[in-house]
């Protein structure tokens, strides 16, 4: 059980500061209608968990490796999100849940899937956390502490949409609107960041 704690608290301490993945949850919780949303909060929890059991076991150290793999994933990533970030910017909100407005199952995925796997900041700091607390493990360990992680996970972000959704009928368009212009400035901060990162790393 113990073993299991620290990965539910590691999982929890991974997921808690806002980012793209809950930034794509609270926005989807918004906009969509219940059940796209809860879908959404799913598919986003799957891929984190499928992230960081990829983390755990080994993408950190592959990257170590090959200095390249770091600066691809840093360079791409930052573009990908820039370009998610002036699409929120860009996005015009109407009444919540209306027909104009829900996202087809595909979307829904494949955004989350995007969201998760082509976060630099997410694979990078999800490898060091991850990968350096491995090293602290006994290897029988290894399932109970990665389910933990799991748990957590989807508990973060199942119950973050279940809290926004809840509430989503005190806002309107207007207000919807200023969200998204906020977290499309953050998100294009953020893949701006992210670029920058690539440029330092390339100098040096």
């Amino acid at each position: 059980m113990n073993f299991f704690l620290q990965g539910l608290t590691m999982g929890f301490a991974i997921e808690a500061p806002i980012g793209l993945a809950n930034l794509f949850v609270i926005n989807n919780a918004l906009t969509q209608t219940r059940r796209r949303s809860y879908i959404a909060a799913f598919a986003v929890a799957l891929f984190d968990i499928a992230l960081s059991v990829a983390c755990f076991f080994g993408i950190g150290a592959i990257m170590k490796q090959f200095a390249w793999l770091k600066l691809m994933i840093l360079l791409f990533g930052s573009l990908i999100v820039v370009y998610m970030g002036f699409n929120l910017l860009r996005a015009e909100t109407t009444d919540i849940g209306s027909k104009d407005t829900e996202l087809t199952m595909f979307k829904t995925i494949s955004t989350a899937f995007v969201m998760i796997w082509f976060n630099p900041q997410a694979i990078i700091d999800g490898s060091l956390m991850l990968g350096a607390f491995q090293v602290t493990l006994p290897t029988t360990s290894y399932p109970i502490f990665i389910i933990g992680v799991a748990v957590a996970s989807m508990v973060w972000f199942i119950g973050l949409n279940i809290v926004i959704a809840k509430f989503k009928d005190k806002f309107n368009a207007k207000v919807l609107r200023i969200i998204n212009m906020v977290c499309g400035a953050v998100i294009i901060l953020y893949g701006a960041k992210l670029f920058y990162n690539f440029v330092t790393l390339l100098i040096h």
